[in-house]
């Protein structure tokens, strides 16, 4: 007789609560995420360990971009989730007066959060924190490729929560496969369009509902009018954060001919400002995640065409801050997510050139432009987000959903979009019991027909 793991009892028991109350109490809620708070608070130098030996990041980043991230997130929703979780009255319709419409939140029930290894706390809790404050019951499964990371969840977790509310799994695909067999009532998933066609493959016999936060190459482009010195500083910022591993880093950029050889020399000038003139002993810049990452990488690089960095170290997964001088539209750094601290430069004339160019690409999950035809960028692309003179800082203000866009993904959260996303608004109409609108029912008179297309426009 086969014996059932502990991912299936764990799921069993909280698709069972779930149905007994679809929604955790409101109380319990804040318990629970004032209590992750705590727990987060109260391990920051784990954590800030941790992630360094996964992804060498400092302390100084591993705060700015993955803990205080998820600390900001806990106070937002907590500000706001007993407000968002009232019922709503909306209107109702003049043809059944005098009844009541209300739009009520409801939690989803279990929720399988699957998330990646870039940023391993981030993306791992960030959902958390709206499936929790929506009402749901979670199981979370963060990435095998971050080791010490999903090791310290799985503590962290495990050891401050009841399983029935949130249980942290090892990281391994078996567990995600084995939680879908066993039908959990919505999936968010992080990570690649790859893996991500795998899992809607898997869920769409069963019809789960899903959020897909995807990837994909999201370009930049300098204009004519650009001021370099916030232009060099702000992608080399967004570019080379956590070593180039970030959905929303810029993939490749777009100059301007006439400002191209100036804004190299800048951008080498800041980089080495930042970095040192040896990166590899900046305690301030990271490493790729693993070997099989670092070769990936190492195959795009065209030494022909590096215009500075380029070095490579495999035994320490390291690799330079590099950028890359015009390379073909059809060569493999243009063809796949770079996802790495590669930045291929093209020079352009005319930004119709470029808007061409990117209609024929996939919708991308961030675009960034520097320069001054804000409207046309705004009104001529699709993109999951979008910075005018800056990049990857929409997914600060809590007021913006964070998602992508065809191929980049389906659905948003962060702030009030995390909620929304983990909650069913359930439709509400409450009749009269005894006032009842006689002209609703057979056999119709004469007039019907006329009061109908006068009440029901």
């Amino acid at each position: 007789m086969q014996t059932s793991t502990r991912e299936e009892e764990v799921l069993s028991l909280q698709k069972q609560l779930s149905r007994q109350t679809p929604t955790v109490a409101i109380t319990e809620r804040i318990k629970a995420l004032k209590h992750l708070r705590s727990v987060i608070l109260n391990n920051l130098d784990r954590i800030e360990q941790a992630l360094f030996e996964d992804l060498h990041k400092s302390r100084e980043e591993s705060y700015m971009s993955e803990t205080g991230i998820v600390l900001s997130e806990i106070s937002y929703q907590l500000r706001h989730l007993k407000r968002w979780s009232r019922k709503k009255r909306v209107p109702s319709s003049l043809s059944l007066f005098p009844s009541k419409a209300y739009r009520v939140p409801q939690a989803y029930g279990v929720v399988l959060i699957v998330s990646p290894w870039n940023y391993p706390l981030q993306l791992s809790l960030l959902p958390l924190v709206g499936a929790l404050a929506a009402g749901n019951r979670v199981l979370l499964n963060p990435s095998p490729q971050s080791p010490a990371t999903t090791l310290l969840l799985q503590e962290l977790i495990n050891n401050n929560f009841s399983a029935d509310l949130v249980y942290c799994l090892g990281g391994t695909i078996d567990e995600t496969n084995r939680t879908i067999e066993q039908k959990p009532d919505y999936i968010f998933f992080t990570g690649s369009p790859t893996t991500a066609k795998l899992i809607m493959s898997k869920i769409a016999d069963k019809l789960i509902p899903s959020t897909l936060e995807l990837g994909g190459k999201s370009p930049v482009i300098v204009d004519e009018d650009a001021d370099l010195s916030v232009s060099v500083k702000r992608i080399a910022l967004g570019k080379f954060i956590n070593c180039g591993q970030t959905c929303i880093a810029p993939d490749y950029l777009f100059v301007h001919s006439s400002l191209k050889q100036r804004f190299i020399e800048l951008f080498k000038d800041f980089v080495s400002k930042e970095f040192g003139d040896n990166p590899l002993q900046s305690p301030f810049y990271g490493r790729i995640i693993n070997s099989r990452h670092f070769d990936r990488l190492s195959l795009l690089i065209e030494q022909d065409k590096v215009i500075f960095g380029g070095e490579t170290i495999r035994e320490q997964n390291y690799i330079s801050p590099t950028l890359i001088d015009n390379p073909a539209f059809d060569s493999p750094i243009m063809s796949e997510e770079i996802f790495g601290p590669l930045l291929p430069i093209i020079d352009f004339d005319t930004i119709d050139s470029v808007l061409g160019y990117l209609r024929l690409q996939e919708r991308p999950l961030a675009l960034y432009y520097f320069g001054s035809k804000n409207k046309e960028i705004i009104n001529k692309t699709t993109s999951g987000g979008c910075c005018i003179n800056d990049t990857i800082m929409h997914i600060v203000p809590h007021s913006l959903p964070f998602g992508g866009v065809g191929g980049s993904g389906c659905g948003a959260y962060h702030g009030k979009a995390s909620f929304d996303t983990f909650t069913h608004y359930k439709s509400l109409l409450v009749s009269h019991k005894h006032i009842d609108l006689p002209f609703k029912y057979p056999p119709y008179g004469k007039h019907s027909y006329s009061l109908f297309r006068r009440l029901m426009r």
